[in-house]
């Protein structure tokens, strides 16, 4: 078999191909096979037929057509395997001759991944942002913890701000009520703005057994951007009363003694996140010096499908939750089709950028993937999408994902090096240590309630390998390289 390479740019290749006769031995077997389960001759039994019969029969041309379907794909593969080719997406081929008995010969043009050249990376070095923790953010975490321990309370008043309202509320348009915009006994915060627009001003200046009518735009279903009119009618009208900050509240809300105790434990808790965050800073300006120094051409093939990809499957959720693109728009600001085109086109560009730096990397580094990488990745994939670590592999698997699983594997143990390598220092100067925050054993996620407060100021995720986990899932979002 002969096979040439010919380089049509830096991102595409077209290969031309030879086949001598023999070599089709194999495809001209299991052609042959299966053509004699489907045909029926008088006098032979099924699957008996020889193979100068069934060429009568069927015609030789009909039998070749099917040997070059068969025989290309194996053919192509074995001379990309070979030649070490990484392509991308599937190849557009023309067979440029077909001589019975002599020569199969065609052509493969696709898109493979480019040759970079890459700086030197043993000097790497960013500035992240100093941790410093406020007493206004202190006060915060602590306001929520505040929150979970009020107690409602019944007022004969009308509903302000603050107030929590049990409300019925009727969408009509025009005479017809649509049950998805009705309900009865809806629990609602005044003021804060999550439900429907209006409903706030209409509920404001409301007691008890009252009722108000107001237009607003349907934002959801299959009525969406059309005005319907809003009766709500206020059942009752409660107040949250907090507990007094004092040393009762916090013996109540955690394991201290004094609020002084549990401030201070806020304060650390909060200064570990940020330390943490420190790390995700730390990655993001690695892949953006990468981004900027190595100069990587773009296969407009592969971006112009993982566009299409990401808009058919986009495309597919809106249409499950009762929405279309203007009302989508709207929701997210107001921003324009063509901008988030833009947008989307920019954050695809430097998704495929960042996968082809790092597998650049890799292989300069020769980084390989063991058992033991994959089980840990495996683990920390299953525990976000809280499934277990063999629910997780299985669905790798009949997804046919693995091979994208272990290339995203190998391009996370990439960019820990580099993270590990690199020297990092805050604003201030100071040289910040990432390893150090790695914590011996893997801590499962927090649920009680009594372990709530802290979920918003603190995590047990491993500082590098929180960093280059999100440095995958983000900087390089399933771009279908």
């Amino acid at each position: 078999m002969k096979s040439t390479i010919e380089e049509l740019g830096p991102t595409r290749v077209r290969m031309a191909i030879e086949v001598p006769w023999g070599d089709l031995d194999h495809a001209f077997g299991e052609v042959y096979k299966e053509l004699g389960k489907q045909v029926r001759v008088p006098g032979f039994r099924p699957g008996k037929v020889p193979n100068r019969v069934l060429d009568q029969r069927i015609g030789r041309p009909v039998v070749l057509e099917q040997v070059v379907q068969h025989a290309i794909p194996e053919v192509y593969s074995e001379v990309v395997r070979e030649n070490q080719v990484r392509v991308l997406g599937q190849p557009d081929i023309e067979v440029t001759r077909l001589d019975d008995n002599d020569t199969l010969a065609f052509t493969a043009e696709v898109d493979v991944a480019p040759q970079l050249e890459l700086p030197a990376l043993e000097s790497l070095a960013v500035t992240v942002d100093d941790v410093e923790v406020t007493d206004e953010e202190i006060d915060k975490q602590v306001d929520v913890m505040r929150e979970r321990f009020g107690m409602l309370t019944g007022v004969e008043r009308a509903a302000q701000d603050g107030d929590f309202v049990s409300i019925d509320l009727e969408a009509k348009l025009g005479d017809e009520v649509l049950e998805d915009g009705s309900t009865t006994g809806m629990s609602y915060e005044v003021g804060s703005g999550n439900l429907m627009e209006g409903l706030d001003d209409a509920v404001r200046g409301l007691s008890a057994d009252e009722t108000k009518t107001f237009s607003t735009a349907l934002l959801s279903g299959p009525n969406a951007g059309q005005d319907a009119e809003v009766t709500v009618t206020v059942r009752s009208v409660k107040t949250k009363d907090l507990p007094e900050l004092d040393d009762e509240f916090a013996q109540t809300a955690s394991e201290f003694d004094t609020l002084a105790e549990l401030r201070e434990d806020v304060r650390t808790r909060l200064a570990r996140t940020k330390t943490l965050s420190q790390g995700a800073q730390a990655r993001d300006k690695i892949v953006e010096h990468l981004i900027e120094t190595v100069e990587v051409p773009m296969p407009e093939n592969l971006v112009e499908r993982e566009i299409e990809w990401r808009n058919q499957a986009f495309q597919q959720e809106l249409q499950q939750a009762g929405m279309d693109w203007d009302s989508f728009l709207q929701m997210s600001g107001g921003q324009s089709r063509e901008e988030y085109d833009a947008d989307q086109r920019k954050n695809v560009e430097q998704a495929v950028k960042t996968q082809f730096i790092l597998d650049a990397i890799a292989d300069a580094r020769e980084v390989t993937v063991d058992n033991e990488d994959l089980s840990a990745q495996i683990m920390a994939q299953a525990q976000r999408s809280r499934m277990s670590p063999e629910q997780y592999a299985q669905q790798l698997q009949q997804g046919g994902n693995i091979q994208e699983f272990v290339a995203d594997v190998r391009r996370t143990k990439t960019l820990a090096q580099l993270l590990e390598e690199a020297t990092i220092t805050d604003a201030s100067g100071n040289v910040v240590d990432l390893e150090a925050l790695r914590p011996q054993t893997v801590r499962p996620a927090q649920t009680s309630d009594e372990e709530a407060p802290a979920e918003d100021a603190s995590t047990d995720e491993p500082a590098t390998d929180e960093a280059t986990d999100q440095g995958t899932d983000e900087a390089g979002d399933d771009a279908k390289a």
